[in-house]
């Protein structure tokens, strides 16, 4: 993709220059009889003298000095201008000219820089785009050209950026590694390292061992760094599955439109982004990619963690030649990237000498799984394929990783322990097809005046039962306009809500937590309250975990507890009437049905 932009850059520059040739060869202003504003004597001066340098290059060059020349006398008649302190009569009218060929001559210098750095001539094409950059710092307060000095600047920053990535860069790979750099960002990551995440660095240690081997070779291959192998530990702590906020996920922490735009699949069965061979080549690429378009480690790292544009952006507010001190650049970044990279380079310094900051990293590490592919052409879970392989089922879902509910699609190339393809083929077609994992598609749906479940049921192809569960409604009258309902798709299958365990008044028995359940729900299905769960359990916070056993007891005799029956409502029925009929009090009726004084019922 940055390929493609710069090439169209380039091809911009060459159209112009072009169409600023004369059929005798010499270059000429594509505005006639525009001036150009603000340019010193002194700017003349210096590209009449880098022409005059480089008169050997041939007849391109003595045309550009040329044009030098005549922007010198133009700009020594401006500076001529502003020295007796006033315009003349005719410049004050030609203001926006002289800006503009202020902006013409930056694009002339810039397109120039160009072909020096064409020519191998790299510290005079940085001189050239250093005098377009300067030029632009005179151009103010001009709304209709404010758009082609933005324009521009970010030309010329990613022509700088693009031109020290070429002395950076040579047939075998990268001449110079990641700078370990030491400062006081580069410290407090080292005195967390060695606090309070100390155990997540030894953890993440541990786990390296299984990817490294691998992440190594590709790095080799690509003539990246080796030390880029250790920025999973940073990024996930060597985790495939790990997620975060922003939606980035596995080993390289790669956010979906980056994996898409280097060939990461993602669909209802599969996200390759936890692949860990995948992944890597995708972010091995990326990083490629960064390194030619910033040429420093450093700002690489940082435009990985928040992005090429947002670096760039901030270049194009810089002066010239910011990679000589990229930590100005980087406290201009993200908190999140201020972080980050003094984070990597901690993890290199302990890396190298683990003993001098009093972490112990001489532990056994994870191996990588030897593995053979096999092909299916069905829909399988690895549960199932586990148990017929007599196999680890957690080997299973390592090795294949990017399953996203570790159930295969129709079509197949499993991962299975090696030397396990015999016994594969002979339990094949005994593991039953597995159902499309994921469960029920749901339409989600605002409750509009006049609505009823029975409606909408029939409208969306669903049942009144399935909504029921779906929303985990308590009949199917308490809906209101306004709320809003999951409305599942036709071929969800619902499951009665479980039986209440058999409590005896003021008993006490397990309840296993299922997706779902809240402390709020799970006592107003059992008529207890929360903080009595929260008593009886010894919590302190609300939280829960799927498949948590709690303990549950039912209201107690000073409680007053009756057991619960469903009552019909009919024409004329009010809820005092109700209440009056059961011989129950209007507040207990209230309290089972999660009704207030405002709730209106219907036969």
């Amino acid at each position: 993709m940055f390929a493609s932009k710069r090439l169209m850059i380039t091809a911009f520059l060459v159209i112009f220059l072009s169409s600023c040739i004369s059929p005798h060869g010499s270059i000429f202003s594509p505005y006639p009889g525009s001036g150009r504003a603000k340019v010193t004597a002194e700017h003349g001066a210096k590209s009449s003298q880098v022409s005059q340098n480089n008169h050997e290059a041939g007849l391109i060059e003595e045309d550009l000095s040329e044009e030098r020349v005549l922007n010198a006398s133009a700009g020594e008649n401006f500076a001529a201008v502003n020295a007796s302190g006033q315009a003349g009569p005719g410049e004050k009218n030609h203001g926006q000219n002289n800006k503009q060929a202020i902006m013409d001559e930056a694009i002339d210098f810039l397109g120039q820089a160009q072909l020096l750095w064409e020519k191998g001539e790299i510290e005079k094409a940085l001189k050239l785009l250093d005098e377009a950059y300067y030029l632009l710092l005179d151009i103010n307060g001009d709304p209709e050209i404010a758009w082609q000095k933005d324009d521009l600047r970010v030309m010329i920053a990613k022509k700088i950026v693009e031109i020290y990535a070429s002395r950076s860069n040579v047939a075998a790979g990268y001449q110079s590694e990641i700078p370990l750099v030491i400062n006081d960002d580069v410290k407090k990551a080292i005195r967390r390292f060695q606090g309070s995440e100390r155990k997540f660095f030894i953890s993440s240690y541990k786990r390296s061992g299984r990817y490294r081997p691998m992440i190594l070779e590709q790095l080799r291959e690509a003539g990246l760094p080796e030390e880029l192998s250790w920025l999973p530990l940073v990024e996930s702590g060597f985790k495939i599955r790990a997620l975060s906020k922003a939606r980035a996920l596995g080993l390289w922490q790669i956010i979906p439109s980056t994996g898409y735009m280097y060939g990461l699949k993602r669909d209802h069965w599969i996200d390759e982004r936890m692949d860990p061979e995948k992944s890597t080549r995708a972010a091995i690429a990326y990083l490629g990619e960064l390194h030619g378009i910033f040429g420093d480690w450093l700002t690489v790292l940082a435009a990985y963690n928040c992005g090429e544009g947002r670096v760039l952006r901030t270049i194009s507010r810089q002066h010239v030649n910011y990679l000589d001190n990229f930590w100005d650049l980087y406290h201009q970044l993200p908190t999140e990237t201020s972080n980050y990279v003094p984070r990597f380079l901690a993890t290199l310094q302990i890396l190298k000498d683990p003993e001098k900051y009093g972490i112990d990293l001489n532990l056994e590490q994870e191996k990588p799984a030897p593995f053979d592919t096999v092909k299916t052409e069905k829909s399988v879970r690895l549960k199932d394929v586990a148990k017929g392989l007599h196999a680890s089922e957690k080997t299973l879902n390592f090795l294949n990783s990017e399953l996203r509910y570790k159930t295969t699609p129709n079509t197949y190339d499993l991962k299975i322990p090696s030397g396990m393809k015999k016994e594969f083929a002979l339990i094949i077609n005994k593991i039953p097809k597995a159902k499309r994992p994921g469960g029920a598609k749901y339409i989600r749906y605002k409750v509009k005046k006049g609505d009823t479940l029975s409606v909408l049921s029939r409208r969306y192809k669903s049942s009144v039962n399935a909504i029921i569960a779906a929303n985990r409604l308590t009949s199917k009258h308490s809906i209101r306009a306004g709320k809003w309902l999951k409305i599942p798709s036709r071929g969800y299958v619902y499951s009665k809500k479980p039986q209440k365990p058999a409590l005896k008044e003021g008993g006490v028995a397990g309840y296993r937590v299922k997706k779902g359940d809240s402390l709020w729900l799970i006592a107003r299905r059992f008529s207890t309250t929360v903080s009595e769960i929260k008593r009886l359990n010894g919590l302190r916070k609300n939280n829960l975990t799927i498949g948590q056993v709690i303990r549950i007891r039912s209201s107690s005799a000073g409680d007053n507890a009756v057991s619960a029956k469903t009552c019909v409502v009919k024409k004329g029925d009010t809820l005092s009437s109700i209440a009056l009929k059961n011989g129950i009090r209007l507040d207990r009726l209230f309290k089972l049905n999660s009704f207030n004084k405002n709730t209106l019922i219907h036969p």
